[in-house]
């Protein structure tokens, strides 16, 4: 009978990781998306590369890191405290993965500049993801940014408030 070292059970988990089959990019966003509509920012940040990269258009975001990623989902996730995510179609092109999604919620607190008035929010949103192996190494977010205030009630554009 042979005993198992804490370095044998180390390899074994090695050699078992490595004969598992590498998990498709649309599952690795499928998984984040999932994550995200839950309000689970932990777990969604979980599946982002440490050095990937944020772009979400709309709020000028053009050159952020995970940090901003995360405190973006996180501001979404506290306004809208009943947060829905509906992924409508994941499009895979190689290690690029293109997600159609609704975003939806009643408005709890302020967002993106936009006071609480508890409106209702659904915007349709495209989100491209660059995946490496099991990781997120990318993201850019695309929605138009004057039906999310018109959901929200913001009358004017060039100084975000209300009349």
């Amino acid at each position: 009978m042979k005993l198992f070292t804490r370095k044998d059970q180390d390899e074994h988990r090695a050699d078992a990781a490595g004969d598992r089959a590498e998990a498709p990019p649309s599952q690795t966003v499928s998984a984040f998306l999932t994550a995200f509509g839950k309000r689970d920012i932990d777990v969604a940040m979980s599946f982002v590369d440490d050095a990937g990269r944020a772009v979400i258009h709309p709020t000028g975001l053009r050159e952020g890191g995970p940090a901003d990623l995360r405190a973006f989902l996180t501001e979404t996730a506290t306004a809208f405290p009943d947060l829905r995510v509906t992924v409508k179609n994941l499009i895979e092109t190689g290690s690029v993965v293109t997600a159609e999604l609704k975003v939806e919620g009643t408005q709890a607190a302020g967002y993106l500049g936009a006071i609480n008035q508890e409106k209702h929010l659904d915007v349709d949103q495209a989100w491209r993801f660059t995946v490496s192996g099991d990781r997120i190494t990318g993201v850019d977010a695309y929605w138009c940014q004057n039906q999310l205030y018109r959901r929200l009630a913001v009358k004017r554009l060039d100084q975000i408030s209300l009349v």
